[in-house]
């Protein structure tokens, strides 16, 4: 009898991530593994969920809990109660859950409750700031975990740390849990994704810029959008690089980044980022466009986790709007720098990055069949 599988998304990223599983079991496990999605409705506007699962050919969720915008609180509250209502229907042999967004914290505590196996994607990642909502979901959802799997060599360190056996498991529950270093099923999806990408994309010329002649942003972390001083500092910033490099800046905006600015930003200074040439405000992108962007661009400036990875896959330097970074790797081996949001970091470091023509690139994310090693392993222990 196949193994029933409930997995959890509700961010975009976390609908990115799902394709990878989802396409190894549909490749190779459909006789041993019944998947089914449930999408918590975290993100729900149409560029930020539906036009993934169209363009990336992933199953429509079976359910839909609309959960939508909230407090921490009022979302992730009424998802337990959501989620837990259909773990209770379908019974499943395990939840999976990845990263550590609010949808992966009330997946997880939902099945916990209910004793049902957690299986936690990404694991063992730490920025060890535990000021940020994110670093919390993520330790309290690897400590409700049955089988985690982690990235990184840094991320089997971390929970080393914190007391899990690295030692294989043959029984394995909540109290002994296995562990695995897999590699990540983002850069599984970006090898797999490279080549529609370059097929279908045509983002570059309707946005009407060109290869290496841009730099690309992404901001939407409360750090950065919900305090003035920080997003003030971070477009003088981007204006600045901007123009002493010559080049773009196109900025994928966010929903709620987007609704901030005006109400956020200084009169002059959102005047001067909303009525010029340099940089270029555009819609969310799909995955194949973000791609596509991620691999012609100068350089990368970003607050988003899966894009500094997505920047290293692409071989691209990236400056990194936060203090810290659950992706230690890539900035150990000088890909990616830390700025915060610091005005003059943001400058010096992202004329750095641009002027450099050194970087390495050692294989530090796995072969790219992370998702085949995790179908695998689940078989293995629920069996």
């Amino acid at each position: 009898m196949r193994k029933k599988i409930i997995t959890i998304i509700g961010a975009r990223p976390q609908i990115i991530k799902a394709s990878a599983f989802s396409r190894a079991v549909k490749n190779h496990f459909q006789d041993k593994i019944e998947e089914i999605l449930v999408h918590t409705g975290q993100h729900y506007d149409e560029n930020m969920s539906n036009v993934f699962f169209n363009e990336m050919g992933i199953p429509q969720p079976n359910y839909n809990l609309s959960v939508g915008s909230g407090s921490h609180g009022a979302q992730t509250g009424k998802m337990i109660e959501g989620l837990e209502s259909i773990f209770l229907a379908e019974k499943p042999d395990a939840v999976l859950v990845y990263g550590d967004t609010n949808s992966t914290i009330a997946g997880a505590l939902a099945a916990t409750k209910i004793h049902i196996p957690v299986i936690h994607v990404e694991a063992g990642l730490r920025s060890f700031n535990k000021s940020m909502p994110e670093e919390i979901n993520r330790i309290c959802c690897d400590h409700m975990s049955t089988l985690l799997f982690t990235p990184t060599q840094t991320g089997l360190t971390n929970l080393a740390t914190e007391g899990f056996n690295l030692t294989p498991q043959n029984k394995v529950d909540i109290d002994n849990p296995a562990v695995y270093m897999c590699g990540d099923v983002m850069y599984d999806n970006s090898l797999f994704f490279s080549e529609v990408s370059a097929q279908k994309s045509t983002i570059l010329s309707d946005i009407g810029v060109e290869a290496n002649q841009y730099i690309l942003s992404t901001i939407h972390r409360d750090s950065n959008t919900d305090i003035a001083e920080n997003l003030e500092n971070i477009f003088k910033g981007l204006l600045t690089v901007a123009r002493q490099s010559n080049l773009k800046v196109v900025l994928p905006l966010h929903p709620r980044t987007k609704s901030k600015l005006e109400a956020t930003l200084s009169p002059d200074l959102y005047a001067q980022v909303t009525s010029n040439e340099i940089i270029l405000i555009i819609d969310p992108a799909g995955f194949l466009d973000i791609i596509a962007l991620e691999k012609n661009a100068r350089l990368i400036i970003t607050d988003s986790g899966g894009l500094q990875k997505e920047a290293y896959f692409f071989k691209k330097p990236c400056l990194i709007l936060r203090p810290q970074t659950e992706w230690i790797e890539i900035v150990e081996n000088g890909n990616a720098e830390l700025v915060g949001a610091d005005y003059l970091k943001i400058i010096e470091g992202g004329l750095r990055l641009l002027n450099r023509d050194d970087f390495t690139y050692p294989s530090l994310y796995g072969d790219g069949k992370a998702a085949e090693f995790i179908a695998n392993k689940i078989l293995e222990h629920l069996s």
